[in-house]
C-alpha cells in the first residue's frame, strides 16, 4: 500500500473518532450497484440532438440544448426510469453506512445511501430541498443533504446549466449548511471522477464560500491506465492533464489520494473500519461461579481492566453480562468520573439483554440480533469466565460461544483470557490449534501466548499483558 494511502486511512480514522468527518458522495457510489453514469443517463437525450454522447465533455449543456428545443418533461422521465431502479447495495455503501460518520452530503439523485444506513439501523434524516432545513427527525443518527434533489421529485432536481447558474439564489440555505460543514469537518469525496460536472461545481463553490478558511479534505480517485487509451500519446497527455487537475485540487484544500483500481476503494474503506473500530473492545463474560479465582480478586480484574482500557481511550462495548457487568460498567465509570470533562457516552457502549421475553424461540432469536449488532460495532473482543447456572449444575455459557463464532465471523481480533477458566479456556484452546489465522502478527501471537501462561493468581500480571495485547492488536490497523 503507498505511504499516503496509508496516511490518508490513518489521519481520517482518527478525524472519525473524534467525530469531525462528512462523505461527499458522487455518482460512481451509485454507479458501482448498476445505476447510470452521466454519460448513459444522456445518451438518448443526445441522439436526439443528433450529437455523439461519447464526443461531449460538457454534459451540463447537452441538457440545457434539450430543455431549451423541447422542455423538461422527457428529462424528467430519464431520471425516473434510470433511478427507480432495484438494485442491490455495494460493499462500499454498506461499510460507509458502519462506520460512526453522521454527515452525508451527495448530488446523486437515488435512495442508495439512505437505504445503506437504515440498514444499519440508523434513523436518517434526508434533507432534499430548503424546507427540509428548518425541520429535524427526532433521535436522528444521521443527516443526508441531497443538494441537488431526489428522484422522488424529477422536476426540482438540478441537473441542466440553467439549474446550476440559479442554485446559488433558490439553494443558499444549502450552500450557507455546506459552507459550516465544509470548516468544520473532514470531507472524504467519493464517487467522482475528474471529469464529474458535480465535482468542477461544487469546487467552484467551495473556493466562492471559503475562500483561503480551507480545512484538509480528501479525494479518491483511480489513476488513468494505460489500458484506458488506444495509444502511448493519449495515455501521456490523459497522465499529465491528470497530474495537473491533482494540483488544482490541493488549491482548495482537497488532497487527492490516487489508486490503481476501484476496488481498492473497497479496500482503503475496510482498513479505516477496522482502525476505527479497534477502538472499540467487546467484552464478553458470565460468571456464575469464579474459581479458580475469588470472587473479589475475580471483580477486580474486571474492573481494572475496563478502567484502564478506558483510561487509554477505548469504547468498551457490553451486553452486561451476568457476574461480569457491573465491574465493567464500574471500571468505565470510575475513570469517567475521576477525569473532568468526559461523557460516560465516549467510554461505553451497553445493550442488555431483554429478560421479559417468554418465548423460548422468540427469546433466543432477539438475543441473537443482540449479539450481532453489539460485536458489529467492535474491532477487538476480550473473554472472561464464561459459565452459567443450569439447574443445580454449572456449565459452560453457550451464549459466550455464540458472540465467539459472531466474533471470528466479523474478524474482530480474539483475546480469550484463559486464567478465567471455562468458556473462554475453551475458546482458547481451539484457538491455539491454529495461531496464524486469529493473529497476522508474530509479535501480536507472541504476547497472547504469553498472557496465556499466566496463572489466575497473578492479577497485576494478568492486567499488564491483557493491556499488551491489546495495544499490539490496535498497532495492526
Amino acid at each position: 500500500m503507498k505511504r499516503e494511502v496509508k496516511k490518508f486511512i490513518r489521519d481520517y480514522s482518527s478525524e472519525i473518532l473524534e467525530g469531525n468527518v462528512a462523505i461527499f458522495a458522487g455518482a460512481g457510489l451509485s454507479i458501482s450497484c448498476g445505476l447510470s453514469s452521466w454519460k448513459e443517463l444522456l445518451r438518448d437525450i443526445a441522439e436526439e440532438l443528433e450529437l455523439d454522447i461519447n464526443r461531449e465533455n460538457d454534459l451540463l449543456s447537452i441538457v440545457q440544448f434539450y430543455q431549451n428545443r423541447n422542455g423538461r418533461g422527457k428529462i424528467n422521465q430519464q431520471l425516473i426510469n434510470a433511478f427507480n431502479k432495484q438494485v442491490d447495495l455495494s460493499d462500499n455503501h454498506r461499510i460507509l453506512a458502519s462506520l460512526p460518520i453522521s454527515t452525508y452530503w451527495t448530488t446523486n439523485y437515488d435512495h442508495l445511501i439512505e437505504q445503506s444506513l437504515k440498514n444499519e439501523g440508523k434513523i436518517v434524516d434526508v434533507k432534499k430541498t430548503a424546507e427540509n432545513l428548518a425541520q429535524t427527525v427526532p433521535r436522528r443518527d444521521v443527516v443526508v443533504y441531497k443538494m441537488h434533489g431526489d428522484i422522488d421529485n424529477p422536476s426540482k432536481a438540478v441537473l441542466s446549466k440553467e439549474d446550476y447558474e440559479m442554485y446559488h439564489l433558490e439553494n443558499e440555505l444549502f450552500t450557507t449548511t455546506l459552507k459550516s460543514d465544509l470548516l468544520s469537518k473532514t470531507f472524504l469525496f467519493i464517487g467522482f471522477s475528474f471529469d464529474d460536472p458535480n465535482l468542477s461545481y461544487i469546487l467552484s463553490k467551495i473556493r466562492i464560500l471559503l475562500e483561503k478558511n480551507t480545512r484538509q479534505h480528501y479525494c479518491i480517485f483511480r489513476s488513468v491506465r494505460k489500458d484506458d487509451f488506444e495509444d502511448e500519446e493519449t495515455y501521456k497527455y490523459e497522465k499529465i492533464r491528470q497530474e495537473l487537475r491533482m494540483d488544482d485540487l490541493r488549491r482548495y484544500g482537497i488532497q487527492p489520494i490516487l489508486i490503481d483500481d476501484f476496488q481498492q476503494i473497497t479496500d482503503i474503506l475496510l482498513f479505516i473500519k477496522s482502525k476505527v473500530l479497534s477502538k472499540n473492545i467487546f467484552i464478553s463474560g458470565a460468571a456464575e461461579k469464579y474459581d479458580p479465582m475469588n470472587s473479589d480478586d475475580a471483580n477486580k480484574f474486571v474492573f481494572e481492566i475496563a478502567k484502564r482500557l478506558a483510561a487509554r481511550g477505548n469504547k468498551i462495548v457490553s451486553g452486561f453480562g451476568w457476574g461480569v457487568g457491573s465491574s465493567v460498567i464500574n471500571g468505565v465509570l470510575s475513570h469517567v468520573y475521576s477525569t473532568t470533562g468526559r461523557l460516560l457516552d465516549n467510554h461505553i457502549v451497553l445493550r442488555p439483554f431483554p429478560q421479559n421475553i417468554s418465548d423460548t424461540d422468540e427469546r433466543k432469536q432477539k438475543w441473537a440480533l443482540y449479539r450481532k449488532d453489539m460485536i458489529s460495532q467492535a474491532g477487538i473482543a476480550i473473554f472472561l469466565f464464561g459459565n452459567k447456572k443450569e439447574g443445580d449444575n454449572i456449565v459452560l455459557s453457550d451464549g459466550m460461544r455464540e458472540e465467539f463464532l459472531i466474533a471470528k465471523e466479523n474478524k474482530l481480533i480474539i483475546i480469550p483470557i484463559l486464567a478465567t477458566d471455562y468458556m473462554a479456556k475453551k475458546i482458547w484452546s481451539e484457538i491455539e490449534q491454529n495461531l496464524d489465522e486469529y493473529y497476522p502478527s508474530e509479535e501480536l501471537k507472541s504476547s497472547i501466548i504469553i498472557m496465556n501462561q499466566l496463572a489466575n493468581n497473578q492479577i497485576d500480571a494478568l492486567l499488564n499483558s491483557v493491556i499488551d495485547v491489546v495495544d499490539k492488536s490496535q498497532k495492526l490497523f
